[in-house]
């Protein structure tokens, strides 16, 4: 029978993905729980499992096109009598209840039968191939693919949109690359080496070059003179969510640079700490502990307006947001009750959380969510700024970079180690005085690191 998966929700209520690349193609057989693709949300990118155990017959999607939750996504030829749909929104296409062999990918727990990837059909050059392929494995050089006749069986390269794109301005065939890569996913240094190597796209300039409108003056390079790439994933995502908060929240930003020498001196102790070696404490894990405990103290910071209500929600906790940059944009995971952690445990913390995002593999529940943010400008060589709130919360502190220079210091002028705190807050919830307070109780913890034993 044919079964179809639509695409389930993701998680907070996201309305649509992007198809990053398929690990699999129609006549693949599959295992229950393998991974059949990599989609991209608003949020994070995910890896869809296989709610059954059969062979793929249909691909609704192809990478890089948009699906919108519950929307077919793939059908399977699997074992029985009669048609069902996994990942359906209302729990079943027919309206009836899901069978308990097909649940749905949000919760599920099958246990997988194998932990490797699903079997790839293997597609033969020759035959049903069109003759410009075998062309291309003939004039490639020696050493871009083993020796093979025609009749070589030889597996689909695997490699993102981007990479496929890059490679085919470059005229990179991926076939040949795989040849040398193995079944490794394709990256574009693969793709950039092969062209060094055999000098691909080499001709390009210089056929356009011939076709150059003899009016103009010559170009010294073959760069576009614009670049157009559509508005998707995290940063679609994110411009809408600064857009809202822009334009709701009314934002006040106030500024405080403080002396942190102190703190600098603790943590240089810290390192040579034997018992600390296999932690790393830096600056961020000290202001996010400063700041869990001075929202303590300031109830307003760590807050919402819930405007459908008409009421302030004040949270009993402190799930501590952490701006991090990546390759896909902006994101900011949580940190769960961080006011729970010491300052090694919170370090660990940003430590795992930066690493996470980096790879690209924070899940949409560490996203979601957050009562206060921190964003460490200051990695950037960056001193101070006005933060854009997250929507749904009512602070933000901007960390600027750590500074060496002259300040008073005992009445007298010294090379002290400053920095800049910049706080972001709602008016409507804060008013100046708790926002300036909480910045004040913020500075005077990293100025005397000692007065972490007065707060509780």
């Amino acid at each position: 029978m044919i079964a179809e998966f639509r695409l389930p929700d993701l998680g907070e209520g996201l309305t649509e993905a992007e198809v990053v690349q398929w690990l699999v193609a129609p006549g693949d057989s599959v295992a229950l729980n393998q991974t059949l693709a990599e989609v991209e949300t608003a949020k994070a990118v995910v890896e869809l499992p296989s709610p059954y155990e059969g062979t793929v017959s249909t691909l609704h999607a192809s990478a890089g096109e948009t699906v919108a939750v519950g929307a077919p996504l793939i059908e399977f030829d699997v074992a029985g009598e009669e048609p069902v749909a996994a990942g359906d929104p209302a729990g079943a296409s027919a309206g009836t209840e899901p069978e308990k062999a097909q649940p749905n990918l949000v919760g599920y727990g099958a246990a997988p039968s194998t932990t490797g990837r699903p079997a790839r059909r293997a597609r033969r050059i020759g035959g049903s191939v069109p003759a410009a392929d075998t062309a291309v494995l003939e004039a490639a050089p020696h050493d871009a693919a083993p020796t093979a006749s025609v009749e070589t069986v030889i597996k689909r390269p695997r490699s993102t949109p981007p990479v496929r794109a890059h490679a085919k301005r470059l005229g990179v065939d991926l076939v040949l690359v795989a040849a040398e890569v193995g079944d490794r996913v394709i990256t574009r240094k693969d793709v950039d080496d092969y062209a060094e190597r055999v000098g691909a796209g080499a001709a390009a300039p210089a056929e356009r070059a011939e076709v150059e409108p003899q009016l103009l003056p010559p170009r010294h390079d073959d760069r576009a003179r614009e670049t157009r790439s559509p508005i998707r994933g995290v940063r679609k995502h994110t411009a809408a969510a600064m857009v809202q908060s822009a334009f709701t929240a009314p934002h006040v930003t106030v500024f405080h640079t403080v002396d942190v020498t102190a703190t600098m001196d603790l943590l240089a102790r810290l390192r040579e700490d034997r018992a600390l070696s296999a932690h790393r404490i830096g600056p961020l894990a000290v202001v996010a502990k400063a700041v869990c405990l001075a929202l303590g103290r300031a109830p307003g910071l760590n807050s919402r307006w819930d405007e459908a209500a008409g009421e302030i929600v004040q949270y009993g906790y402190v799930d501590l947001g952490i701006a991090a940059a990546t390759e896909r944009g902006l994101i900011v995971p949580m940190i769960r009750d961080a006011e729970r952690l010491t300052l090694v445990q919170l370090a660990d913390a940003v430590k795992s959380l930066a690493e996470t995002a980096r790879a690209g593999k924070t899940s949409p529940a560490e996203l979601a969510g957050g009562t206060f943010s921190i964003s460490n400008i200051g990695v950037f060589g960056v001193d101070a700024g006005t933060p854009i709130l997250p929507p749904g919360q009512s602070g933000i502190l901007a960390v600027g970079a750590v500074r060496r220079q002259p300040w008073e210091h005992r009445g007298e002028i010294a090379l002290r180690q400053l920095m800049t705190l910049s706080l972001s807050f709602d008016h409507r919830l804060v008013d100046g005085a708790e926002g300036a307070a909480f910045l004040k109780e913020v500075a005077d913890i990293l100025e005397e690191p000692g007065r972490a034993m007065l707060l509780s």
